[in-house]
């Protein structure tokens, strides 16, 4: 059974920086995408950023560049989001993934989400 369990979320003043993480187990993800997505309330949920397996090429939405870094370590299933001068907009429930590149959100497998919370 595939399982995605984040970690390191919280509430941080407006300027701050959090370093959430992401471990997957349950099975194999060689050539696996591995992604950050966001939802705010009364929102849906958006992309914030994305790595591939091999080469470790990025993507971020335009909202979180150079702000937000994206790693992964491929020998411990895990990915990683550095986020670096946070604003309130923010805030919202983060998801990782895991997925093969282009594969519809109902293919993916996603973790359980861990709140962010920047204050002002």
């Amino acid at each position: 059974q595939v399982q995605l369990v984040e970690s390191g979320g919280g509430l941080v003043q407006a300027g701050g920086s959090l370093r959430l993480s992401c471990a997957a187990s349950g099975r194999t993800f060689s050539s696996f995408d591995m992604g950050w997505f966001r939802q705010a309330p009364g929102k849906e949920r958006e992309f914030v950023a994305a790595i591939r397996w091999s080469p470790l090429i990025t993507s971020y939405a335009d909202s979180v560049k150079g702000r937000f870094t994206i790693s992964r370590d491929n020998a411990k299933n895990s990915v990683y989001l550095q986020m670096n001068s946070l604003k309130p907009e923010d805030t919202a429930v983060y998801y990782c993934a895991v997925y093969r590149s282009g594969a519809p959100t109902q293919d993916r497998y996603w973790g359980q989400g861990t709140q962010v919370t920047v204050s002002s």
